[in-house]
């Protein structure tokens, strides 16, 4: 495999065959191909390994070869979107370009202070590591094509104190657009949401129906989204799309079914069922119980 590291945009403008950047801190490239034209962006067989030490933002229509982002491969196909934060790795194998490409790419220092930076933290598509590229459709495509050129215009332009400033409104508006476009693609993949979802209560299952929970404890996200092959905030994001409730509290709501039947079984204590199912203090199980039942274990036990 071969592995690049890039620290500075200009780096990375020089191995994509690009501009050198204006801005130190920012940069904007696009790349146009004429309808017959296949850009291959890899001269071997090999993987290729990319981290950089700033953000990235691409629009490009993929049509042959490999992205792998954390665990898994990306689902690339159409008008792709890709979000890279700093010092995240993809890997490429064989990847062709079709039509034309933007890339956005800026460092932290570029935003720092500002509220979009903020917002940034909480877009979970700059966090995700499975195969959930954003896909648009031949309208949202153009509605984001309008920002980049946007960005462009006033990146080329004579550069003066409002420039920034309009510069990261136009970024602001193209990740509150990204935003949108991500949540319609989570409606509108209710197979997979729900496969997804079914496996997850699969692995409470067995992770319930083999002890585990009395003898590791109750599991976190992370290690439920793990066994996925997917990371945490995407596990989360789906889940919720599906039912409404968070991973967190699909837990809390598999203990507490769990503890209905627990609490029916003789001769078993409040103490014994709470450590069954994982907790190390009975009084959290039970004040966790009375807050999604409304009554306390005891009660429910002496209602039924």
């Amino acid at each position: 495999m071969i592995e690049k590291t890039f620290k500075k945009i200009e780096e990375f403008n020089e191995d994509q065959r690009l501009p050198s950047p204006e801005n130190p801190l920012f940069g904007i490239g696009h790349k146009e191909l004429n309808s017959d034209e296949i850009l291959n962006c890899s001269l071997s067989n090999e993987e290729v390994s990319y981290t950089n030490d700033f953000y990235v933002i691409s629009l490009k229509k993929i049509v042959s070869g490999e992205i792998i982002y954390g665990r898994t491969k990306y689902d690339c196909t159409t008008g792709t979107m890709l979000f890279w934060a700093p010092h995240q790795t993809i890997i490429t194998r064989d990847v062709a370009i079709a039509s034309d490409m933007w890339y956005i790419t800026f460092h932290d220092d570029f935003i720092r202070g500002l509220d979009i930076r903020k917002r940034i933290k909480n877009y979970n598509f700059f966090n995700y590591n499975v195969n959930e590229a954003l896909h648009l459709s031949p309208t949202e495509e153009e509605t984001i094509k309008s920002i980049f050129r946007n960005i462009e215009k006033e990146y080329r332009n004579n550069q003066d104190e409002f420039s920034k400033e309009i510069i990261i409104s136009h970024l602001d508006t193209l990740l509150k657009y990204a935003d949108r476009f991500y949540k319609r693609q989570f409606l509108n993949r209710k197979e997979m949401n729900q496969d997804l979802f079914t496996q997850f209560k699969n692995i409470l299952n067995g992770y319930f129906e083999t002890n585990q929970l009395e003898e590791k404890g109750i599991p976190t996200v992370e290690w439920l989204a793990n066994q996925l092959g997917v990371s945490h905030r995407y596990m989360s994001d789906t889940i919720k799309a599906e039912t409404g409730k968070t991973a967190i509290d699909q837990i809390n709501l598999y203990l507490i079914e769990e503890a209905k039947n627990l609490l029916l079984e003789p001769n078993t204590s409040i103490s014994e069922t709470a450590y069954k199912l994982g907790f190390e203090y009975p009084q959290y199980f039970s004040r966790l119980f009375k807050k999604k039942t409304g009554v306390s274990p005891a009660e429910y036990r002496n209602l039924n």
